[in-house]
């Protein structure tokens, strides 16, 4: 789908993105709003299920379906997806599927949001060693910081495609390779690049993502990644009639995994999110990962530009190729939160969110069907709120 029919269309670009109708849509780092494709899809099936049981035929196409696209849109085979979600559940199955020695190093970065952290941190009853980047700038994860935080413990390192604060987008590819070439492994939390930027698992190892930010889907539905190399390396943690070898529905002496990444899926999968994630994932393939971060970037611009007007201070890169859809900033007048109720009182939906030393940022990440015309009332607005709150 080009870009220009939605923007030439407005009505066509309000019937995809309901929300849109009534209010300007700017926390897809958040929790996203759904596109109308993805509502009728779930509806359908919901209906559908009425007269038949959950899993039939149509849906087992739905799903394998579902599976190719998501491969394709992070360049994985669909054998090395599983269909899990949240986000968090992959990064729990990574750090607990290995089996880990007592003085194993993972290197993470505190300062991540908690999912990518807790998982990781949880561990040191095992004996491994949790060590934490200190990047000079929050979120800032460089190749070069990497390099020089790895040692000869190191056995893996875990780190978001994007920061969900400051908006750093990582080098994916440079930070893989380094690590392949050292035989360590390597764990991505996707979920803020996932739908928004290219995010190639060509030298990573894992990755979770869930669907309800920028792949524009349900919630607790989302792409679980495993190389296919590193299967019999990650043992699944969760098992069940799904993912081990059951003929007939008969227990079986030994434990026999699924020969896909379907041995991370133990059982029923959540029928009507795989529905609704199936719908999105078409949409997003038919206007191309490429020309949505094309657009994403365009939008920045102009956010910022309008940012700069009103004398905000922006956290984070504001261009170039860390930097992504998210642009957190802080107000030179007003109490934050008061602003962010000002805000969502006049429709325009954001994020108000905190670094660890307590200083409030207000955030817009606006996706691909956002508009020039959305980006400069929200700018108004916010000017508006800036100035009742002084």
């Amino acid at each position: 789908m080009p870009l220009n029919d939605l923007f030439e269309d407005e009505a066509e670009r309000l019937s995809l993105f309901p929300i849109a109708r009534k209010k300007i849509f700017l926390a897809h780092a958040a929790v996203t709003a759904l596109p109308k494709c993805a509502a009728d899809a779930m509806a359908e099936y919901a209906y559908a299920s009425c007269d038949d049981h959950q899993e039939f035929e149509a849906f087992i196409t739905t799903m394998k379906e579902t599976r190719r696209l998501a491969g394709k849109l992070i360049g994985a085979k669909p054998s090395e997806i599983a269909l899990l979600g949240p986000t968090s559940l992959g990064l729990s199955l990574f750090a607990n599927g290995i089996s880990w020695n007592p003085g194993d190093e993972v290197i993470c970065y505190r300062d991540d949001y908690p999912a990518n952290v807790y998982p990781w941190l949880d561990l040191q009853r095992k004996g491994v060693v949790v060590r934490f980047l200190e990047p000079e700038e929050p979120g800032a994860i460089t190749p070069q910081l990497v390099a020089s935080s790895i040692t000869e413990k190191t056995r893996l390192v875990a780190l978001a495609s994007c920061h969900f604060l400051t908006g750093y987008r990582i080098d994916i590819d440079a930070i893989g390779k380094l690590l392949g070439e050292r035989g360590i492994l390597f764990s991505l939390d996707a979920i803020q690049t996932c739908g928004a930027f290219p995010t190639s698992v060509e030298h990573v190892d894992f990755l979770s993502a869930d669907a309800h930010k920028w792949l524009l889907g349900p919630m607790a539905i989302g792409i679980v990644y495993v190389k296919e190399k590193n299967f019999d390396l990650l043992r699944p943690s969760l098992l069940g009639a799904w993912n081990v070898n059951s003929p007939d529905f008969i227990t079986q002496p030994e434990i026999n995994f699924h020969p896909t990444a379907r041995r991370y899926e133990p059982g029923v999968l959540n029928a009507s999110g795989i529905v609704g994630f199936n719908a999105v994932l078409q949409l997003l393939d038919n206007v191309g990962i490429e020309t949505i971060s094309a657009r994403l970037q365009e939008l920045k611009i102009h956010l910022l530009e309008g940012l700069d007007a009103l004398g905000c201070g922006i956290l984070g890169p504001s261009n170039g190729r860390e930097s992504s859809s998210i642009t957190t900033f802080s107000t030179p007048a007003g109490d934050t939160s008061s602003i962010f109720r000002y805000l969502a009182e006049s429709g325009i939906i954001a994020s108000c969110r905190k670094d660890r030393s307590g200083n409030e940022f207000l955030r817009f990440s606006p996706h691909f069907y956002n508009s020039e015309e959305e980006i400069t009332r929200a700018l108004e607005i916010l000017s508006a709120g800036m100035i009742s709150n002084t």
